[in-house]
């Protein structure tokens, strides 16, 4: 699955994207762990998920050849 990270995320990581490679589905809240795991910086950060550009909650399915994004929330003025 491709992983594409956003704003505070993306500068935190040092990346826009990252490609995981699971041979079967994964639930949001599985995702974030791995994620969180891989990536402690991020931890505590706040961010909404997408997938195959829609918003999804927590218990939503994430399948390996879907797109993930990560987006926190933006500030505008």
């Amino acid at each position: 699955m491709k992983i594409l990270y956003f704003a505070e995320i993306k500068e935190k990581l040092n990346r826009a994207e990252d490609t995981l490679h699971f041979d079967y589905e994964i639930t949001v809240a599985e995702l974030k762990k791995h994620l969180y795991g891989t990536y402690p910086v991020i931890q505590g950060k706040s961010f909404q998920v997408a997938v195959n550009e829609e918003f999804v909650h927590e218990d939503a399915i994430v399948k390996p050849n879907d797109v993930v994004a990560l987006i926190p929330p933006v500030s505008g003025g």
